[in-house]
């Protein structure tokens, strides 16, 4: 038998179900690869906003990580909501202790609800202890301008906030083009080269858990043995598709539609 890609999810839980480690899961297995979590926080959380967040241990985010690694092994992993700086150092002490190599980091601070997921002195030990062991920095332009402190405006700008990121100790660096006006472009750098993936941007409310979703599919494909650059094109049309057939399950913002590919729209299998 075939060996199964692993993907751990290091993240938040979202009680919606749109995002955070619920969002990885639904992307890992999209991508037919086996899913594991190391929840950091918990969070009452719908389509309209965050209600209530609960930060775990520290202790037991380092229990939850020994116990995947030391039975089911990981091949690629993702960080998403890591809350506070005991998490992150916490967390950074395992990737280095098991030696993940390839790890996604999604800068994860705001909520799509605006509610912040990440405490604002966490952002330097986030930026000192673990962008340096990531393997790709996933970044939105808002949490670019937190990480590079200022603002970002022009394409110039932004690929000097690309370099300023790489230059923080990740191999490759995505600033994704959602936040953008115009095309939705993500740009990846790997140190010397830019590479701009261009789609369509798509006109819905519904994009809850975007940032989660790309960053779990890019851990899920490269845990299935991809380059970086065949990982991100693989997650640019996975999510543009998603963010077309994205419905609504609440009154706010609600998710991308993860399982597309197996539901058919207008059918008798489908859930709307």
């Amino acid at each position: 038998m075939a060996k199964v890609p692993k993907a751990m999810t290091i993240a938040g839980s979202d009680s919606g179900g749109g995002a955070g480690i619920q969002a990885d899961l639904k992307t890992f297995a999209a991508f037919g690869v086996y899913g594991t979590s190391a929840i950091t926080a918990i969070t009452a959380q719908n389509t309209l906003g965050v209600l209530a967040v609960y930060e775990l241990p520290p202790e037991m985010v380092a229990a939850q990580i020994d116990a995947i690694v030391k039975d089911i092994g990981v091949d690629a992993a993702k960080t998403g909501m890591l809350a506070n700086a005991s998490i992150i150092e916490v967390v950074a002490e395992k990737v280095k202790e098991y030696g993940i190599e390839k790890l996604v980091v999604d800068p994860v601070m705001v909520a799509k609800s605006g509610d912040p997921l990440l405490r604002p002195e966490a952002v330097q030990v986030l930026k000192e202890k673990l962008l340096p062991l990531a393997y790709v920095v996933t970044s939105n332009l808002s949490e670019a301008e937190v990480l590079v402190g200022r603002k970002l405006g022009d394409e110039g700008e932004i690929e000097e906030a690309a370099r300023r990121i790489h230059g923080m100790g990740t191999k490759f660096v995505v600033i994704k083009g959602g936040h953008r006006r115009g095309e939705a472009t993500d740009l990846l750098f790997d140190g010397q080269t830019f590479q701009a993936f261009r789609a369509e941007r798509i006109e819905t409310p519904h994009t809850h858990g975007t940032g989660c979703t790309f960053a779990a599919g890019l851990a899920a494909c490269l845990a299935k043995g991809m380059t970086t650059l065949e990982a991100v094109a693989a997650v640019k049309a996975y999510m543009t598709e998603a963010l077309k057939q994205a419905y609504p399950v609440g009154g706010g913002k609600s998710p991308v539609h993860h399982f597309y590919q197996f539901w058919e729209r207008g059918g008798t299998d489908a859930p709307f």
